[in-house]
C-alpha cells in the first residue's frame, strides 16, 4: 500500500470523529464544533497532500484514483448531512449534490469494465476545493443566512458543473 493511499484512509478514518464531534456541538459555536473545524480541515488537507504525494512520488494508482475521490464524497457528504439535520443546508441542495456523486460514480463504474479509469477532473476539483472551504466557512460562520446562502449557491453550482463535464468529457463510455 503506498503512502498516498494510506493518507487518504487516513482521511476516511477521520470521518466518524468528525461527526461525533458535530455532533456534540448541536450546530452551536464553540469548543466542539472548533474542534469539528481543526479535523475536518486537517482531513481536507490531506486530499491534497496524498494527490501531491502520489504525482511527486510516482504512486498514481487506480485504486487511488478510485480512493481518494470516494473519501473527498464521504467527508462532504457527511458534513453537509450535518447542516442539513440542523436546517442550515437544505435537503434540495443535499440531493443535488448525492445525484451528481452517484452519477458519475455509476458512469466510472461502467467505463471501467472497458479499460476506462476516469480520474479527477479539474472542475471536479475546483468542485471539491470550493466544498471544503465553503463547509469550512459554514462551521465558523453557522448561523449567517448571506454567507450560509453563498456557500450553498457555491456548491450546487459548481457541483452541476462539474457533473455535466464529467458525462461531456465521458459520455463515449456508456455507448461503446
Amino acid at each position: 500500500m503506498t503512502t498516498a493511499t494510506k493518507i487518504t484512509l487516513a482521511r476516511v478514518a477521520m470521518i466518524p470523529i468528525y461527526l461525533v464531534l458535530m455532533y456534540l456541538s448541536g450546530g452551536q459555536p464553540g469548543l466542539w464544533m472548533w474542534l469539528a473545524l481543526a479535523l475536518f480541515m486537517v482531513a481536507s488537507l490531506t486530499d491534497f497532500v496524498d494527490g501531491y504525494i502520489a504525482r511527486h512520488y510516482n504512486q498514481v494508482s487506480d485504486f487511488g484514483k478510485f480512493l481518494d475521490p470516494l473519501a473527498d464524497k464521504l467527508l462532504t457528504i457527511a458534513a453537509m448531512c450535518m447542516f442539513c439535520q440542523w436546517g442550515g443546508f437544505p435537503a434540495w441542495a443535499l440531493m443535488i449534490v448525492l445525484t451528481r456523486e452517484f452519477a458519475v460514480t455509476g458512469l466510472r463504474l461502467v467505463a471501467a469494465p472497458k479499460g476506462n479509469v476516469i480520474a479527477a477532473g479539474w472542475s471536479g476539483k475546483v468542485k471539491t476545493a470550493s466544498t471544503m472551504i465553503g463547509l469550512c466557512v459554514m462551521m465558523v460562520f453557522p448561523h449567517v443566512a448571506v454567507i450560509r446562502w453563498i456557500v450553498i449557491a457555491v456548491i450546487v453550482i459548481t457541483t452541476v458543473y462539474s457533473g455535466i463535464e464529467y458525462f461531456v468529457k465521458n459520455w463515449n463510455c456508456l455507448w461503446n
